[in-house]
């Protein structure tokens, strides 16, 4: 951790959300960064193994059951999470997902009008 966040820091690079697994061979940082393409960049430069991912944002009510509603939306409609995290902020809850379909999840939240999150915003979250 302390090597990836000094080669962003050093980048000017805002990591505005992460996740952390691990097992016993290795670790897995999932992060949110303010600029994807330099910090890919650099942190290959450095000798990290790195991918870029698209995931999907949305903002819900930071309130029992709201989670499970939206989910509930994309189950039904046959659309898996491969991961997830979130973090919540007063009254309002973001949530970072990988979807198993990223075009059929942005159709679903959308058509149930779950608040989506460009881009733009999740790297200023």
């Amino acid at each position: 951790m302390t090597e990836v966040t000094e080669v962003l820091a050093k980048e000017d690079i805002n990591l505005s959300a992460l996740c952390i697994a691990e097992n016993a061979d290795f670790g897995i940082l999932r992060g949110i960064v303010s600029d994807p393409d330099r910090a890919y960049k650099a942190l290959k430069d450095n000798h990290f193994a790195v991918n870029v991912t698209d995931v999907v944002g949305i903002s819900c009510p930071n309130v029992p059951g709201a989670l499970a509603t939206v989910l509930g939306y994309l189950s039904a409609e046959g659309v898996f999470i491969e991961y997830m995290y979130s973090f919540a902020n007063n009254n309002v809850a973001n949530v970072v997902i990988r979807p198993s379909n990223l075009d059929k999840c942005i159709e679903v939240l959308k058509e149930k009008k779950v608040d989506l999150l460009a881009a733009s915003d999740l790297y200023k979250l």
